[in-house]
This record gives structure tokens, sequence and C-alpha cells, in this order.
């Protein structure tokens, strides 16, 4: 293994934390189809994934990032990131997504369903999820910015970022209409739409 590869590693500490939010947010989940996410309380969820206060708190400060906060947004950059530089930007976002969805198990992809149509479901995380797309349009912009060799606040690259967001908010309609979507399907044809140039 190369030393690259050795530095892209997650560390051994990295992987133990990332697997104690992972199994906090599937029995998280669990309880929540079972009795509801208002019905769920966040001690319940802490007794379910035999974890303390402090360990549940570290992870989520507030029963809404139990469901909002994941490694989706990270991957999708990374996956951008490791495109070939010479491909424009709106195509390699779309072989980001094709990659990682591809690389994710059926299981990872009908937990990722799940919480999309948990969040439909719930104003509350409806409403916060607003704050996660503002956060996700500049994490775009960052990596667009640095493919490009502009400056993320380029309005250029906000709104390229924010078109890629905006197709991610069509896709969550389709999902609210259609629970059982196939959600990989739908962002491909979604930033499909926009590499042909948005017409109708």
């Amino acid at each position: 293994m190369s030393a690259n590869a050795d530095q892209a590693r997650p560390s051994l500490r990295e992987r133990k934390k990332a697997q104690t939010r992972a199994a906090i947010q599937t029995h998280a989940l669990r309880l929540f189809r079972a009795q509801g996410y208002e019905a769920t309380t966040i001690e319940q969820i802490i007794e379910a994934a035999d974890v303390s206060e402090t360990t549940f708190f570290r992870y989520f400060p507030t029963k809404e990032d139990v469901v909002l906060r994941d490694d989706f947004d990270p991957l999708i950059i990374g996956a951008y990131q490791a495109q070939p530089p010479d491909l424009p930007p709106v195509p390699a976002v779309r072989a980001a997504f094709a990659a990682l969805f591809a690389h994710m198990s059926a299981e990872q992809q009908a937990e990722q369903r799940e919480r999309v149509a948990l969040v439909l479901s719930v104003p509350r995380l409806r409403a916060a999820m607003l704050d996660q797309f503002a956060k996700a349009m500049q994490l775009l912009a960052d990596a667009m910015a640095e493919r490009s060799g502009r400056r993320p606040d380029d309005f250029a690259v906000r709104t390229v970022a924010g078109a890629v967001v905006g197709a991610m908010m069509a896709v969550l309609a389709a999902m609210a209409d259609d629970p059982d979507a196939d959600l990989a399907s739908l962002i491909d044809q979604a930033i499909a739409h926009l590499e042909a140039g948005l017409s109708l």
C-alpha cells in the first residue's frame, strides 16, 4: 500500500467513531419506524444503542441531528474531486453520485431512502434540512472553485452549485410523491437534466 493510500485510509479511532455514530443512527431509525419520530425520546435511543448520554450528545447535539447528520456530503465531495480534471462540473457531479451509489450496499441505500422519507414526513426535520442544503451548496461551491481555479464566492460557481442543490430538492419532491422510487436513479435523472441544459 502506498503512503498516499495510508494517508487516505481513516485511522482506527476514526473508524470506531464512524461505527458508533452509525450504530446510534440505526437504532434510532428502528425506533422511529416502530413508534414514530415524535414519540421516540433521546433516552430511548441511548438505551437501545447502549451508549452513555455523553457519547450520544458528542455525536448528535439534538434528536433532529440523528436523522440529518451523515457522511453523504463529504463522500460526494470526495467522489467529485476524484473525477478527471477535464470533466465539466455538472457531468463530474453526475459521475460522482453514480460512483458513490455503486459502492453503497443495498442496506445502506435502503437506510438512506428511509431517512429521506422520515425527513419529508416531519415538518421540523424538513425545516432543518434547508440549512443543510445551504451548507451542501457551499461545500460543492468550494470543490468546484478548486477544480476550476476560481474563487468559492464567484457568482458562476455559486450558480452551478446552487443548480445541483436545486436538483436535489426536486429529487426530494419526487420521493415525497413516491417513497419507493429509486433514489440513485432519480438523482442521476435530475443531474442529467442539468447536464442537458434544463430544457423542457
